[in-house]
């Protein structure tokens, strides 16, 4: 195993203490395994918060700040954090107009975010709300949708509910519009080698030298086939063709997309697949707002790449552009 560590029990802790003081204009570290932003809580504004295992950055902690996220509870790599845990971000997000907890479809943190929602509401008396990311079309079928996983759709959630409660809306009404961005991300991922996480010290899975893997979750869970490493084009076109029968767009539709590297492949590459991404969407017609091509949810050190798409009306596409900053993605 080669990584820049020093114990590998100390990895999140000592990573967490580098970013804070990287980047002290977007985050604070109140408690050991939470993030906040260091003005603290917004009065009258709903709070949002997430969690999750470290090992994606910048998910999840990387999305903290004006017009995003108000705190993060922090896990071990790929690990969910603790109730306790997630408890304390929402007390550190709460500006009295209630908390959403918005987040990815994996059960252990489902688990410890229900366990924190009744823990902050029976000892603070702080209201809460849930969304769900489950966004992989892979892990799931149409019919079962609500099993999917969720992968770097809530990028966007994040950023439309952030704007949205900007606006001082109240807990109901962000909680619709961060569901309605939910409902409208369809993501697929394709690996072509596995990871390490550091107290395991060897690799999560395997793949052969000419090999990949089309469907690979962002934890290496598997996917939906394995086989010789194809060109770029088939590659993107296999995974826009999933997409679009999961989701179709039809002329004068409006889209994001979202092409990002797993934590290895190089911007070059992700380039390449943009390239035929919008190839794709212009011989349909459909328009594209906003790209976003680069390191946004990772998986430490996968080579590999997810596409996501989210489909835009007028409201997602006002709040999607509206101003925001953090110190991985900056609007307006």
């Amino acid at each position: 195993m080669k990584k820049i560590l020093n114990n590998p029990a100390d990895y999140v802790d000592e990573m967490l203490d580098g970013f804070v003081a990287a980047h002290p204009e977007f985050y604070a570290q109140p408690e050991r395994r939470v993030i906040a932003r260091p003005e603290g809580a917004t009065s009258g504004k709903v709070g949002i918060v997430t969690g999750g295992g470290s090992g994606h950055l910048p998910v999840f902690t990387g999305y903290v700040g004006p017009g995003f996220l108000d705190a993060c509870a922090v896990g071990d790599v790929f690990a969910s954090p603790s109730a306790e845990q997630m408890a304390s971000a929402i007390r550190h997000a709460d500006g009295g107009a209630g908390v959403l907890r918005l987040y990815g479809n994996y059960g252990g943190d489902v688990m410890n975010f229900d366990m924190a929602g009744e823990m902050v509401d029976m000892e603070n008396d702080i209201r809460t709300t849930t969304v769900l990311l489950a966004d992989d079309i892979v892990s799931a079928g149409k019919d079962e949708a609500e099993k999917r996983r969720g992968v770097a759709g809530m990028i966007y959630a994040f950023k439309i509910a952030g704007a949205c409660a900007d606006t001082k809306a109240d807990l109901d009404e962000v909680t619709r519009v961060a569901q309605k961005a939910a409902d409208a991300c369809r993501s697929i991922g394709m690996a072509l080698t596995p990871c390490i996480v550091p107290q395991a010290g060897k690799a999560n899975f395997e793949l052969g030298e000419n090999e990949m893997e089309m469907g690979m979750g962002i934890h290496g869970e598997p996917g939906i086939w394995r086989d010789a490493l194809r060109p770029a084009d088939q590659i993107v076109d296999e995974m826009i063709d999933r997409i679009l029968a999961d989701h179709p767009f039809s002329r004068g539709d409006r889209l994001s997309v979202l092409v990002n590297s797993l934590g290895a492949t190089p911007l070059e590459e992700l380039y390449i697949m943009y390239r035929k991404v919008k190839q794709r969407f212009d011989d349909i017609g459909a328009e594209i707002v906003m790209p976003l091509v680069g390191r946004y949810a990772t998986s430490m050190e996968m080579t590999g790449a997810t596409i996501t798409t989210i489909a835009l009306d007028e409201e997602l596409e006002r709040y999607l552009k509206a101003p925001a900053a953090c110190a991985y993605w900056r609007v307006g």
